[in-house]
């Protein structure tokens, strides 16, 4: 079982979407006997974005490139490598400006390569990365549900599915906290209320496999 682990919150430890990730990884690790898990901050330790430098060193030669330029090639393909190897991907993915934090984009735009994880065919696009499960945990400052005024403005959990999804990848569960920033006692109640989600659906994935064994 390999888990790919992802942060992308700038709040440090102070951060909803991190407390819940890393209670979500926690819960699987216990429910495996066997496990290798990869993280990567992408706060603490962020990708850059794509840019026309970048192409143009990835088409030259490797004497071509400049020191920097082949630290950012490979930390790209240690980024796709890493998402490649995983059964299971669980991003903590908070809502910044009605989207995702840009962090998070430059990583989905380095695992987002033609040839590798998704490819065009006179049919249209095609998925290559199917058969991982991707666990998304959303937080919000408010609240953007299908029934709530602000839902039009959500960019966030729509792209997320359909990026994935364009990857080939249909297996995405959400864990939500909405309305983190609307009071202390709102705070707290959105993060019990994912956390007991996260407990219950990791209960649920146990009792299932359980009966297929």
């Amino acid at each position: 079982m390999n888990i790919l682990h992802i942060d992308s919150s700038i709040m440090g430890g102070n951060s909803i979407s991190r407390q819940l990730s890393k209670a979500i990884v926690e819960r699987i690790e216990s429910d495996h006997d066997e496990f290798e898990t990869t993280y990567h901050d992408l706060a603490r330790d962020p990708i850059r974005h794509l840019s026309g430098e970048l192409f143009t060193a990835q088409a030259s030669a490797p004497e071509h490139r400049t020191a920097d330029q082949q630290r950012d090639i490979d930390h790209g393909a240690k980024m796709m490598n890493d998402f490649l190897a995983a059964d299971i991907i669980v991003i903590g993915a908070p809502m910044y400006n009605f989207s995702v934090p840009s962090q998070l984009k430059a990583w989905i735009d380095r695992i987002a390569v033609a040839g590798k994880t998704f490819r065009y065919t006179e049919k249209g696009p095609e998925g290559l990365a199917g058969g991982k499960k991707v666990v998304i945990v959303s937080s919000r400052g408010g609240f953007y549900g299908p029934d709530t005024p602000a839902a039009p403005l959500d960019h966030q959990e729509p792209y997320l599915r359909a990026v994935f999804g364009f990857l080939g990848i249909t297996d995405i569960e959400y864990i939500r906290a909405e309305g983190v920033a609307m009071g202390p006692d709102q705070r707290q109640s959105a993060l019990d209320s994912a956390m007991n989600t996260i407990a219950s659906q990791c209960e649920k994935a146990k009792t299932n496999r359980q009966a297929v064994a």
